[in-house]
Order: structure tokens, then sequence, then C-alpha cells
């Protein structure tokens, strides 16, 4: 499919594979030098892509830590920050999420066909809502944001984003950081959930690069016929 953004998934998880524990508190998987290098990644994209859980449970604001990094973007004639895409299948979303009142930058949500009207109400034009569907269609909201210019997608989670994206085979890349701990809590989310997975053993991901960040492992994998 071509008319889609390069999409590259990233993700922390423990060395058992969750990427948060049960706790109302988030657990930092990463270190500072890792954020860094991730601030680096998303200065690269044109948009920033999480589920509405992750808004509901992290509220991200999902703009560039580097101040120097924003102008660079500038000076290339792109907006400082990233646009912000979410998707939402039942609308729960508070448009006082930091998601919705930071950066000077579109906010885009996907929603059911049937929940657009509500929603766009309920948010009342801090973002701009958009009928994808019922069930809502991860190639319907690539397709959208083609249309938009968007070249290139930052998806960061969480665990069921990173699943449909995997299991509908519309990953070109992983960035998958490793923690040198274990959790080991059935009730913590994980990395991904079942699922079918075309990245199977009979068609398995291609190993780009494996990088040392501290005790971190960065493992870059490439998907099926990634494009650069």
């Amino acid at each position: 499919m071509s008319d889609r953004p390069y999409t590259l998934l990233s993700c922390a998880m423990s060395a058992d594979g969750y990427i948060d524990d049960a706790t109302p508190e988030r657990l930092r998987l990463s270190s500072a030098a890792d954020f860094d290098r991730v601030d680096g990644v998303r200065a690269t994209c044109d948009a920033i892509l999480v589920g509405a859980e992750t808004v509901r449970r992290d509220d991200p604001k999902l703009l560039l830590r580097s101040p120097a990094r924003r102008e660079r973007r500038v000076a290339r004639g792109v907006p400082g920050d990233l646009v912000k895409v979410t998707l939402t299948s039942g609308g729960d979303l508070d448009p006082a999420a930091r998601f919705f009142t930071t950066g000077d930058v579109a906010k885009l949500v996907y929603t059911r066909t049937e929940v657009v009207p509500a929603l766009a109400e309920r948010l009342g034009g801090v973002a701009e809502v958009i009928d994808a569907g019922d069930p809502v269609s991860l190639p319907r909201v690539l397709a959208d944001l083609w249309t938009r210019g968007i070249r290139r997608l930052m998806v960061e989670g969480g665990g069921g984003i990173h699943t449909r994206f995997l299991t509908e085979d519309l990953a070109d890349e992983l960035q998958l950081v490793v923690a040198p701990f274990f959790l080991g809590d059935p009730a913590a989310p994980r990395f991904v959930r079942p699922g079918v997975f075309p990245q199977s053993p009979r068609r398995p991901m291609r190993l780009d690069a494996v990088t040392r960040v501290g005790d971190l492992a960065l493992l870059r994998y490439l998907i099926g016929g990634a494009r650069g």
C-alpha cells in the first residue's frame, strides 16, 4: 500500500514484555539518554499517534523536548511540533487532556461514524474529529493522514494500538527498547496483545540494528517490505 505514511512503532518494555506496571503511577522503563533518542526520532516524523487509553492513562503532551530540534524543523519550513493523532471507539476523551491543550499543532481524533457528532461537540473545537468508519479502520486513518501531507508517522502505543498495526500489517519499522528488569505482573499491560501476526516464523522481521543505550538495548526491526 503506497498511499499511506511510513509507519514507525516505538515502544519500551521490560525484559518480560511489559510496558507498564499495574499501579496508577506511570512506570518509567527508559532512561534520560533514551528519552532524548526518542525525541530525535520524533523530530524526523510528521505526526505522532497514540490510542485514547494512552491519552487517558498517561496524559502525554507529545511535544518535542528539545527547543533546538523544534527550531531546526521550523527552519526546514515544517511545524515545530508533530501533528497529534489519536483513535477512539467510544469517544471517552477529556478536552482538558494535555494532548489537546499543549502545542500549536493540529490535533486529529479518528472515531466511529456514529460517535463523530457527540465527540465533536464534547471536544468543542480543540481537535478535528474525523469519521474513520465502523469499526475504526486503520487503512482509512492512514489514507486520510496521507492526504494531509503526513509522510512519516510515529506510533507510540499503547499495546492495543501496537497490536492492531502489527496484526493488520501496517507497520514498516519497529524500534523496541528492552529494559534490564522483569515485572511479572499478569495485571500489567504488555507490548502486544494476543493476535494473528503476519510477522511469524515464516515471515520474520529483519533485525536492522542493535544499539546499547546504557543498560538498555534498542532493537530496530524492519517489517515486511518496509519502505525507507
